[in-house]
């Protein structure tokens, strides 16, 4: 619970969630699809994010993988 509490923590998480959904959204779309309303659409929106800023996402991974190996 502590590590979440760490904003760069906090970063990577979020990172990842918006990754994951992506690939969900890739992988099985309708699933993600009919579920835009409620409190599953969260995983919705983050594949939307995902997919529209891929380029700002996956610059924010690779600024956080080396942030990580730097050892920060």
């Amino acid at each position: 619970m502590l590590g979440i509490l760490k904003f760069q923590t906090l970063l990577m998480v979020v990172l990842l969630f918006i990754c994951s959904c992506t690939y969900l959204h890739g992988v099985f779309p309708a699933w993600l699809d009919r579920n835009k309303a409620g409190p599953l659409g969260t995983f919705w929106r983050a594949a939307r994010i995902g997919e529209r800023l891929s380029p700002y996402v996956s610059i924010c991974c690779i600024a956080m993988a080396v942030s990580l190996l730097m050892g920060g």
